[in-house]
This record gives C-alpha cells, sequence and structure tokens, in this order.
C-alpha cells in the first residue's frame, strides 16, 4: 500500500525523543519553549505558542481575536471542518467565501464582493480565516487591504503551509495577518505526532494565547487581583483550556525542523515529477500563483469531463491497485451539521465543483520515484491511458 501522507522519521528524532523520556521534564520543561522559539526563529515571527493540535490553536487564536457570541467568522468551505468549527466553540456564527479555481484557496475577489454586500446589511466578519490549501498561501496582501478597510482580523490556516513562502517570505511571520497557525500532525511538513501552533508578532496576544492554552492561569504578580502569596502561587483570571503539548511532543518537534528545507525540497522535487509524468492526461494539474512558493503538503488532480469512468470509479479503482489516494475536502457547508444551520448545496459552487473532481495523490518525503512510479501506472491504467507507455515508468 502506498499512503497519500506520512511522517518521516529519523534517528535523530527518536534519540530526541527518547532523551526528554530520559529527562526530569516530560511536559511543562524546556523543551516546548525551544520548539516555539525554534519555529518563531525560522518564520521571522515574534512569538509562537504551542498545543496539542492545530484545531485548539484555531480556537485560542479565535479567542485572542475577541470572538464572541453576535460576532461573525468567515472562511473556506474548502477546509477541514476545525477551520470552522473554531468560531461556534468561541459562541459566534460562520460563514464561507467560495474559493479560486485555480489556487483551490479562498477568492479575493468573492471575498471582497461579499464584504461589500456585508458592509451594507450590517454583518462583516470580525475575523477572517485564509486557509493555505496543498501548502499554498493565499494572497495575504490582498486579504490584509481588506482587512484594513473593513475592520477584521485575519488568522491565516496554515496547518499545510510551514516551510512554505509567500512573496519571498516565510508563510508564519504575521506579515500580513494577526495570527498564523500550524499544524504537526503526522500527515504534515513536520510532525510532533499531534501538534499545533500560534505565531503572533503582538507581545499581548502572546501572553493571552499562553493563558488561553493552560486553564486561563497566570503567575505574573501584575495581573493578579491582590498580592502574591509566595512563590507556589497562581491565579485563574480567565476561562482558558488544558491545550499543552508535551515536552515528548516538543522534542520531536525540535529535531524535525531542522530538517523542513530537506522535506519541501523533496516535495518540489515530487511535484514536479508528477507534474512531468502526468501532463499528457485528461487532468487538471496544481497551479502555483507566482506570490508563493507552496510547502506541497497535498498534491490534488481534478479529473475532467471527458474520462468515461465517475470519480467514485476512479478513486475506488485507485485503492484497489494499493494507492492510497484521499480527497481534500468535502466542502464543509455540505456536512449535515452545517446543513442544519441553513447551508444548501449550491452555495459556493467552486468548491462543490472541486470536490467533485479533486483527488489526492501520494506525496511525501520518503515517497520513492519507484513508488511514485506505480502511482502513475496505476492512474494510467484507470484512466484507460497506459497501454503505450506503462513500461516507461516500471522499475
Amino acid at each position: 500500500m502506498i499512503p497519500y501522507g506520512r511522517q518521516s522519521i529519523s534517528e535523530a528524532d527518536i534519540q530526541a525523543v527518547v532523551e526528554v523520556l530520559k529527562s526530569d521534564w516530560l511536559t511543562q520543561g524546556p523543551a516546548v519553549e525551544r520548539f516555539e522559539q525554534t519555529v518563531a526563529h525560522y518564520c521571522g515571527a515574534d512569538h509562537a505558542v504551542a498545543v496539542n493540535s492545530a484545531t485548539s490553536a484555531l480556537h485560542i487564536a479565535c479567542l485572542a481575536a475577541g470572538l464572541a457570541p453576535g460576532d461573525i467568522l468567515w472562511t473556506s468551505p474548502n477546509t477541514f471542518v476545525a477551520s470552522a468549527n473554531c468560531a461556534l466553540y468561541c459562541g459566534a456564527t460562520v460563514d464561507f467565501v467560495d474559493i479560486d479555481p485555480r489556487t483551490y484557496n479562498m477568492s479575493v475577489e468573492r471575498l471582497e464582493e461579499k464584504l461589500e454586500q456585508a458592509l451594507h446589511s450590517g454583518k462583516l466578519p470580525k475575523v477572517v480565516i485564509p486557509v493555505h490549501f496543498a501548502g499554498q498561501s493565499c494572497e495575504m496582501e490582498a486579504i490584509a487591504d481588506l482587512a484594513k478597510r473593513y475592520g477584521f482580523r485575519v488568522i491565516e490556516d496554515a496547518s499545510h503551509a510551514i516551510g512554505g513562502r509567500y512573496k519571498g517570505e516565510p508563510v508564519g511571520n504575521c506579515r500580513y495577518s494577526d495570527m498564523t497557525v500550524f499544524s504537526f500532525h503526522p500527515v504534515k511538513i513536520i510532525t510532533t505526532g499531534e501538534g499545533g501552533m500560534v505565531m503572533t508578532n503582538n507581545l499581548k496576544t502572546h501572553e493571552n494565547l499562553m493563558r488561553l492554552r493552560s486553564h486561563g492561569i497566570t503567575r505574573n504578580p501584575s495581573m493578579m487581583t491582590e498580592e502574591s502569596h509566595g512563590p507556589w502561587y497562581y491565579q485563574q483570571i480567565e476561562l482558558g483550556f488544558n491545550y499543552r503539548m508535551t515536552d515528548i511532543q516538543a522534542a520531536l518537534g525540535v529535531s524535525q525542523i531542522t530538517k523542513i528545507n530537506e522535506f519541501v525540497a523533496r516535495r518540489h522535487r515530487l511535484a514536479q515529477r508528477y507534474n512531468e509524468l502526468l501532463q499528457d492526461l485528461p487532468l487538471t494539474l496544481p497551479w502555483q500563483h507566482p506570490d508563493a512558493h507552496s510547502a506541497f503538503h497535498l498534491y490534488v488532480i481534478r479529473l475532467h469531463d471527458r474520462i468515461d469512468k465517475s470519480h467514485h470509479v476512479v478513486f475506488e479503482e485507485l485503492r484497489q491497485q494499493g494507492i492510497m489516494v484521499n480527497l481534500h475536502y468535502i466542502p464543509v457547508h455540505t456536512h449535515p451539521y452545517y446543513r442544519a444551520l441553513g447551508y444548501h448545496d449550491g452555495d459556493f459552487p467552486e468548491a462543490e465543483r472541486h470536490y467533485r473532481e479533486a483527488i489526492t495523490l501520494p506525496l511525501y518525503p520518503d515517497l520513492t520515484e519507484g513508488g511514485q512510479n506505480k502511482v502513475v501506472v496505476a492512474l494510467r491504467d484507470v484512466l484507460g491511458c497506459n497501454s503505450a507507455c506503462a513500461g516507461r515508468y516500471h522499475d
């Protein structure tokens, strides 16, 4: 079986975790702060807050942005449900902006149109979450300009995109946003097993995020309501959560990030090779915006109408051949929970069209060219395009 994605773990990664297991600190120790500082330095951001998942990161980022009951959050329908659910966790409502037909990211044109309508109806969003689908940054400069004009906060969902760049600078530096969120799930660019992180350049936001990830507790005397009782003393000053990352996870992350540029370069080489091997097939291959250097978390193809087999059949036949393709994503507004909130088919046609056509092919640093050849041969076979050139791709 060839999975669509998987972690790449070295002996150095294993040793980093073993060292923590032998240490005095398995959690709430020095490894977490070291990981935060390492990622902040890599991205060029002032502050980083590590948590136990990107979902937790999105939640506390929304809270730190002031999202509350009565507020509205907008995001992309072409994403995992966490990008929208974070609004509901805060008691806010959620709406969507359709995607660009080439990048599959939030469409700046649709966003501007919707903002103008919302201005007249008095329903502007408090927060907008652009999602960097497959590792390619959204058009953040244009989104930041709209944020200034219409007064909303921007949280980048860069769960796919650590190691990517926008206008020559690292994704995560928050030049065009209030905060950026990363994911360290095993199929992502680097992994901590499970884990996430919020980046920000604002000190007060950073302090708020730090409290929110650990029960709303502070040990800072200047924030307490009375004089400290002693060195053991702390106060809960707001409602927070147990979203902490362990030192075990953080140690793995510190080791993993030393290889991030190598991982991204390998993903680019494999993506370029897919581009060359699949260019004659009835497929739409990933398009890259000239302002973005994708981290290439995913390689997503789209099937053309002239293919005789249905999308479902192509997907199933690839899996029958041991190619564990996937589909990113079921549009959020079409899930039963969101239908019950009033969404319908046809609300966001580009995202729905993408869902009907998209298939995610295997892409990860340890994928060999021989494994990639098997993917290509299987895809050509399923599409009926293999007879003339199958031998070219065998080992």
